[in-house]
């Protein structure tokens, strides 16, 4: 069995990354330590790199399609991972999950309408309706013993005619949260009551930690099955964001006509060679991987958590029950939301995701993302440490 290292440190500047190479142009400074764009400093598996090579030594890149062998990989895929028999037709490409948010309310939304979000939560599940003139409805999470949940009484409330889509984050970001399958039974019962539609994103499904059992929307109810498109993709699991890998699946006869004939309209379903390739390399391939990579990542929350215990015990963490992403809970420092990030950027010199970015509950919150050496991990912690000290 190979062994991985994820201790390994890769240089990743002048790659045209985000993450790193957009430092001085966004925040001022190229030498703050990047722990914020979601996406892994591992290298990605040797698997589909081979194969993305293999098929770059055909030197032919004309028009393409999906093969037999692509989507078989998909639902063998979803079936071992989450036990979710899913059929060749429910399936198609996507260009990107928020891409894909974009069509869902250009296809069964109208300006003026209302869309319903569960903050804090991912940011462009707010700027997507809110750019395209849709309203969006806040159904904030509640903390309940130190852990979020839905209010549905909350929900019930906000709900009226006008909204007509519910965007669930499933596991959720940046909570980090595997939803229970009651919670998510509840969920479809209300939204099929409405007539609301929920686009379930599920890009964070395979990062659910072994305790922990990740239960794809529509698979816990008719009523799910029936009132739901369920976005899911290998990028954030296998760290290849930059070549595009989302796929959408319907099971719902009607709501899928609906979409799907929007998407053909536009050939917005239409993959690229390497998307095709890389997807079914890292599902024909990756189980050993990803079960390597999960261990590091459970390592990497654990390290935190401890860390922060025995040296920053105003700062504490959420450890996540799926992604390697990390929620902190910074409010104990007593900082206003400028001062938070100023203590993080300016005086510790890292760069994480501001808590506020996610919306109403976000307020004295930072997500700082694991998905690096333990190496970069201890030095940005003591960095921390060096400035809450300080100030």
């Amino acid at each position: 069995m190979k062994q991985y290292n994820f201790d390994e440190v890769i240089e990743r500047r002048g790659t045209n990354c985000i993450k790193f190479d957009t430092l001085k142009e966004r925040f001022g400074n190229e030498n703050l330590v990047p722990l914020w764009v979601a996406d892994m400093d591992f290298r990605t598996p040797d698997f589909i790199v081979d194969a993305i090579r293999k098929r770059c030594e055909h030197e032919i890149f004309g028009y393409t399609y999906g093969s037999d062998s692509y989507y078989n990989s998909i639902i063998e895929w979803v079936h071992y991972k989450h036990n979710w028999k899913i059929q060749r037709e429910w399936l198609s490409y996507i260009p990107g999950i928020v891409k894909g948010i974009g069509f869902v309310l250009q296809c069964f939304t109208q300006p003026g309408d209302k869309v319903i979000i569960q903050p804090p939560v991912y940011h462009p599940f707010r700027i997507v309706p809110e750019s395209m003139h849709r309203e969006v409805v806040y159904n904030p999470l509640k903390m309940v013993d130190g852990v979020y949940e839905m209010d549905f009484d909350n929900l019930e409330s906000v709900i009226d005619d006008r909204c007509k889509v519910l965007i669930l984050c499933n596991p959720h970001n940046p909570g980090g949260i595997v939803w229970k399958k009651d919670m998510l039974v509840r969920l479809a019962e209300i939204c099929a009551k409405h007539h609301i539609l929920v686009i379930s994103d599920e890009i964070h499904a395979e990062m659910a930690y072994p305790q922990y059992t990740h239960h794809p929307f529509a698979t816990v109810s008719e009523a799910a099955a029936n009132c739901s498109i369920t976005f899911m993709a290998p990028s954030k699991t296998f760290n290849i964001a930059g070549i595009v890998t989302s796929y959408s699946i319907v099971p719902n006869a009607g709501i899928r006509e609906q979409f799907y004939s929007f998407m053909e309209a536009g050939e917005f379903g239409d993959g690229t060679i390497f998307a095709y390739t890389a997807t079914e390399a890292a599902y024909t391939y990756g189980a050993e991987w990803l079960q390597q990579m999960r261990m590091y990542i459970t390592e990497n929350v654990r390290f935190v958590d401890d860390y922060l215990k025995a040296n920053l015990p105003k700062i504490k963490a959420y450890p996540p029950q799926a992604s390697f992403l990390i929620w902190l809970d910074c409010r104990d420092l007593k900082l206003s939301q400028p001062e938070l990030v100023s203590l993080f950027e300016e005086k510790a010199g890292l760069l994480l995701n501001d808590g506020s970015m996610f919306g109403p509950g976000g307020e004295g919150f930072m997500r700082l993302n694991i998905g690096c050496p333990r190496s970069v991990l201890k030095t940005a912690l003591e960095a921390l440490k060096k400035a809450v000290n300080k100030k």
